[in-house]
């Protein structure tokens, strides 16, 4: 995505970041997408795995969802990706806060089909499992069918990022030096592979494409 936002953060606004490419840094990192919208009357937010796209996002779901049929139709969306990256403590409890790093994009999704969805549904399973899809059976005729393929390519969008050490009065540095204040990093890791009991019974070993996730970097 090049170009500036066109949306403007209002809240802390000196935490908007235009740089398209944080906001493709943002969306590389991410695998779950809160997808809004509005049926009937009903705002619903759902939660559903994305991979960065052709200019934008794609996200599968079942072709019998109510949500997918709307936003196939061409109703505005909004899809938040958001990476928490730490805890923040204040002397305080209003300064007390999080790291974080937030993109919101905003537009309508078009439905994929025929060679693009089949792109797109490679580009998911290697966004989310690196590498498998060679050593997997593709998608039947039926499971395809049953699938829809949404491609987000926003109108606009906007990043929101919150980083450092707590913005604090100088009267809590003042009277409260002595309480400790800082920063507790998070991040989402893997943990060892678990073989499922049929893999168990065979005796596969791990390949190398699951241990190297499940390993992590060395």
């Amino acid at each position: 995505m090049t170009g500036a936002p066109k949306v403007r953060v209002k809240r802390l606004p000196e935490k908007q970041v235009d740089d398209p490419t944080v906001l493709a840094e943002i969306l590389r990192a991410g695998v779950l997408a809160h997808l809004a919208a509005v049926v009937d009357g009903q705002p619903y937010v759902l939660p559903v795995a994305y991979a960065p796209w052709s200019d934008g996002i794609v996200l599968h779901g079942s072709n019998a969802s109510r949500l997918f049929r709307h936003l196939a139709s061409g109703a505005p969306t909004c899809a938040t990706i958001t990476l928490l990256d730490g805890l923040v403590y204040a002397r305080s409890a209003f300064e007390s806060s999080m790291e974080y790093r937030s993109a919101m994009l905003f537009g309508s999704a078009v439905q994929l089909t025929g060679d693009r969805k089949a792109a797109a549904l490679r580009a998911l399973s290697d966004h989310l499992l690196p590498d498998r899809w060679e050593h997997i059976r593709p998608p039947s005729e039926k499971e395809d069918k049953a699938t829809m393929v949404l491609h987000l390519q926003p109108d606009s969008w906007s990043v929101k990022v919150g980083s450092g050490f707590a913005d604090e009065a100088p009267a809590d540095l003042e009277l409260l030096g002595h309480v400790w204040a800082g920063r507790v990093p998070l991040s989402t890791t893997a943990g060892p592979a678990i073989p499922d009991p049929t893999s168990a019974a065979h005796g596969t070993p791990v390949p190398a494409h699951v241990a190297d996730i499940a390993n992590g970097p060395n």
